[in-house]
C-alpha cells in the first residue's frame, strides 16, 4: 500500500492550521492544541519544515512557526520531501536509471533487473500530481477543490512502447 507517513500527515495538519491564518505566527503548543496534536510530535515536525524551508520561526513573547512562503507556492510533493525525503516507490526510482547512485548500488538487482527503467516514469507520474496539488488546495473546502484530470497510464504506455 502507497501511504504519506504519519509525520507528513501531520505536517500537512500544521500547514494548514498556519494557513488559513494569513500572517499570524503561532507557538508549537497553540498548533498541537489546534491539530489536536501530541505536542513533542509537533515540535519535531516544525523543526523539520523550518529547516526545509516551509516555515519559518521567531523566538521570544511574540515568536511561533508562521508559513515562509504562500499557501500556493508550497505542494503537497514540497511537504513529503522536506518531511519523509525524496519521493520514490522504489529505491531506483529516486533519480533516472540513467544516472546510477549510491541508493542503486544498495540493490543487488540493478545491473540485470528489467523492472527499474519502468519506475522512473511512474515516479514521475505520483510526483506530478502531488505537485500539482498546493497547501492552498488542501485549505479550500473539499467540495470546491477541482478533481484532477490524470492520463499518466496512457503516457506510460506511449513511453514505453519507443
Amino acid at each position: 500500500m502507497i501511504r504519506i507517513s504519519k509525520e507528513t500527515d501531520y505536517g500537512i495538519v500544521l500547514l494548514s492550521c498556519l494557513a488559513r491564518e494569513p500572517g499570524v505566527s503561532l507557538s508549537a503548543t497553540a498548533l498541537a492544541e489546534r491539530g489536536r496534536l501530541p505536542l513533542p510530535t509537533v515540535s519535531k515536525i516544525l523543526k523539520a519544515m523550518t529547516r526545509g524551508g516551509l516555515l519559518s520561526s521567531q523566538r521570544g513573547a511574540y515568536g511561533g512557526y508562521a508559513l515562509a512562503r504562500r499557501p500556493a507556492e508550497i505542494t503537497v510533493a514540497d511537504i513529503i520531501t522536506v518531511i519523509d525525503g525524496p519521493i520514490a516507490l522504489t529505491d531506483c526510482s529516486v533519480i533516472e536509471p540513467q544516472a546510477p547512485s549510491e541508493e542503486h548500488k544498495s540493490c543487488d538487482h540493478i545491473a540485470h533487473c528489467h523492472l527499474s527503467g519502468h519506475w522512473a516514469p511512474i515516479n514521475r507520474a505520483i510526483r506530478s500530481a502531488l505537485e500539482g496539488v498546493t497547501l492552498a488546495d488542501l485549505t479550500r473546502p473539499s467540495d470546491k477543490v477541482v478533481p484532477l484530470v490524470f492520463h499518466a497510464a496512457h503516457e506510460l504506455s506511449r513511453s514505453s512502447a519507443t
